[in-house]
């Protein structure tokens, strides 16, 4: 059965889409990644602790209570509370529904969940950061037509 979700997130769309056209995400680190529970990115810094949107430092949630995240290739921003939003966002690799009603999610992997999957069994420090780098080499927005 064929199901239609509208995205009520226009704001963290447009965030994400302009600054992946402007290269703010090539060659950022995916500095944290926990298995079974997600892949985080979008820190220019590599830090976890930086990055900015293009609003200013951080903008408000735009949080749907129709969407959940219900499986692996949830895309989300991530946040340090209420209304932090800036530029990283994390991927799922499992169904974590703790976060439902605190994190914007915003889009779905599409293709490529192999890749992703893969990314969660890297060997990771004490910290969950990566042992060996992991990083987006260069992100762009693909754009199509509804009948895809």
């Amino acid at each position: 059965m064929a199901s239609t979700v509208v995205l009520d997130t226009t704001m963290t769309c447009k965030n994400f889409k302009t600054l992946a056209q402007r290269g703010y995400y090539n060659n950022c680190l995916f500095h944290r990644i926990i298995p079974n529970f997600m892949a985080q990115s979008g820190d220019p810094t590599g830090t976890g602790r930086g990055g900015s949107s293009i609003y200013g430092e951080k903008f408000e949630d735009e949080i749907s209570p129709s969407l959940k995240h219900t499986g692996a290739g949830v895309l989300s921003m991530a946040n340090s509370g209420p209304n932090t939003n800036g530029s990283q966002w994390f991927l799922t690799l499992s169904p974590t529904p703790w976060l439902d009603g605190k994190h914007t999610i915003f889009g779905r992997v599409k293709s490529g969940l192999r890749v992703l999957q893969r990314m969660g069994l890297v060997k990771t420090d004490a910290d969950d950061r990566p042992v060996e780098e992991v990083k987006i080499i260069r992100a762009r927005i693909v754009e199509h037509d509804d009948d895809e």
